[in-house]
């Protein structure tokens, strides 16, 4: 069996609390992003892009959402502040996939998202066979409006999702899977 098929075969993600440095370097994020980039896109409308956060843009980011956070809910503690202030330094890199549709006469919004998905996904199996550990997440502030402002999101995007991305020694248990069989039909005619 080839290691890529083994490797999805055994894919699980390293929750973010586990990640630590070092991330990717340039030439690595580099080709993470081009393997990302590299998905089903019918018609050719690249209908995603990518917010990368590293280094101290992580801090900054995270100095925005402690402060929306603050304005927005009602329960804000300062242990949340503290969690929202940090939560980008949970990793060393943060990639943002944005879904960026647009109207087209043949080509429907689903198609659309489901390309950027696809992006996530590879973003998720590349660095997983480069070595590092990557957990895909949507939190609270992928479907924040307060958060779009800051994130340059124009009024047709959304989030597909956050991909932390990190070193890890830990070897993740694997989690319950459902039964293949209850899963899969074959279709077998009109009749």
């Amino acid at each position: 069996m080839s290691n890529t098929i083994e490797m999805l075969l055994k894919r699980r993600s390293i929750v973010v609390a586990d990640l630590s440095e070092p991330g990717p370097d340039e030439a690595q994020l580099e080709t993470l992003l081009r393997i990302a980039a590299r998905v089903p896109d019918h018609g050719k409308l690249a209908p995603w892009r990518f917010i990368v956060f590293k280094g101290e843009a992580r801090a900054d980011f995270g100095r925005i959402l402690e402060n929306i956070a603050k304005h927005n809910l009602p329960d804000f503690t300062p242990e949340r502040g503290a969690l929202e202030k940090n939560r980008f330094l949970r990793a060393p890199v943060v990639i943002g996939v944005v879904s960026c549709c647009q109207s087209h006469p043949k080509i429907p919004e689903w198609e659309q998202v489901l390309s950027a998905g696809a992006a996530c996904q590879n973003l998720v199996v590349a660095a997983g066979a480069m070595g590092f550990g990557v957990q895909w997440i949507t939190e609270w502030y992928a479907y924040d409006e307060a958060v779009r402002q800051p994130l340059g999101l124009a009024k047709h995007e959304k989030m597909a999702g956050f991909i932390y991305l990190g070193s890890s020694d830990v070897v993740p248990e694997d989690r319950k899977r459902p039964v293949l069989d209850d899963l899969i039909s074959h279709w077998q005619g009109s009749e």
